[in-house]
């Protein structure tokens, strides 16, 4: 699979000319611009570029999103924050909720914070790790459009609905745990039919709830499986962490939940729920011995027997810090086809995506 490499910079200054098009203010357009780079540095692909157009141009396009809605407080407490998003950007909702819950943090030791009438937000770690230069455990997760089905059923009723948790250390890269509850997101399914692959075998099913190869199959009826596939590789406990999801994201924040979340397909207001939590490590110890801990908790992990034919054991996050600075480094890489369908919007819209490229890779 052919990868062209963009400068970082390069890419997020057009994802900002890209929103500032539809008249969203300049710097909610960088914090959107952050979020999707953020995901393409990390090769979270199915979460990045890719759905600039074909997702939130389409959602601004067709009234879904309101680009310049005021997001309002429903509820508060000293440790708790409820806000409606009114319909905005999931992206500039997610990050002033954070934002807000840090703050409560901050004060109170603990914050939980629920949105609801939001939409799509990106990659839920980018929101989990914005705790940690402030020595606090951040947590975010979000319901979304119905793409996975409970186990055994064939229909989908719950979003890919991910959790993610970052934690500092001391020496080493920080705990960064982001994954849906599903065993991919559709992203990866629309990534491998874009490429012309088959998808590995329990990812999802076609529209009588049987397993499939086909990414086509699943995207035509068919569902994502929740995590671990089918029952018998414990799917359930997937399909019970998503249904945990939306009870936190949906049902609490008083967001759509279940079926009735909106999406793309459904032509009609999302409506997601957003769930934050920042936890101060010093309302509970000093944050340096945490850190010395945590260090030492991740050292005995890496240090561990390894399988025959491995090398290393990682800890969650390592391979995405590792990525993204490498792709800092040597350039952001996107699929062509990607580039492709980036150049042809961009022309439809007057937008062009005339970005100079500084190489191509191979994968």
């Amino acid at each position: 699979m052919t990868k062209i490499l963009f400068r970082l910079i390069d890419l997020q200054n057009y994802i900002v000319r890209f929103f500032t098009h539809y008249d969203v203010p300049e710097a909610d357009a960088a914090i959107v611009a952050d979020v999707l780079t953020s995901a393409d540095l990390r090769g979270v692909d199915s979460h990045g570029i890719i759905r600039l157009d074909s997702y939130y141009g389409s959602q601004i396009r067709r009234g879904l999103i309101d680009v310049k809605s005021p997001i309002t407080v429903v509820s508060e407490t000293v440790a708790s924050l409820a806000l409606d998003g009114g319909t905005g950007l999931g992206h500039v909702v997610g990050y002033n909720a954070m934002l807000r819950c840090i703050e409560k943090a901050r004060q109170s030791g603990v914050c939980m914070t629920t949105v609801r009438n939001s939409n799509h937000f990106g990659i839920a770690g980018y929101y989990a790790m914005m705790a940690l230069p402030h020595d606090m455990i951040g947590i975010s997760m979000t319901n979304a459009q119905p793409l996975v089905a409970p186990t055994y059923g064939k229909t989908a009723l719950l979003g890919t609905n991910p959790i993610a948790v970052a934690v500092p250390a001391a020496e080493n890269l920080p705990y960064v745990l982001d994954m849906a509850t599903s065993i991919v997101p559709i992203g990866k399914i629309t990534v491998y039919q874009k490429a012309g692959k088959s998808i590995p075998e329990g990812w999802g099913v076609d529209k009588e709830g049987q397993i499939t190869t086909d990414p086509n199959e699943v995207l035509a009826g068919g569902a994502l499986m929740a995590l671990g596939g089918p029952d018998y590789l414990r799917g359930y406990k997937g399909y019970g962490l998503a249904l945990l999801v939306d009870i936190l994201t949906g049902v609490l924040s008083g967001a759509a939940f279940g079926g009735n979340v909106g999406g793309p397909s459904k032509g009609k207001v999302a409506n997601v729920g957003h769930f934050f939590a920042a936890i101060r490590i010093d309302a509970f110890r000093p944050a340096d011995e945490f850190k010395h801990d945590m260090d030492a908790l991740m050292k005995q992990m890496k240090d561990a027997p390894k399988a025959t034919g491995q090398d290393r054991i990682y800890i969650h996050g390592e391979k995405e810090f590792e990525l993204a600075e490498r792709n800092r480094a040597q350039g952001v890489p996107l699929m062509a086809e990607v580039v492709r369908q980036l150049q042809e919007a961009g022309q439809r819209l007057s937008i062009p995506f005339d970005l100079e490229s500084v190489g191509q890779v191979e994968e």
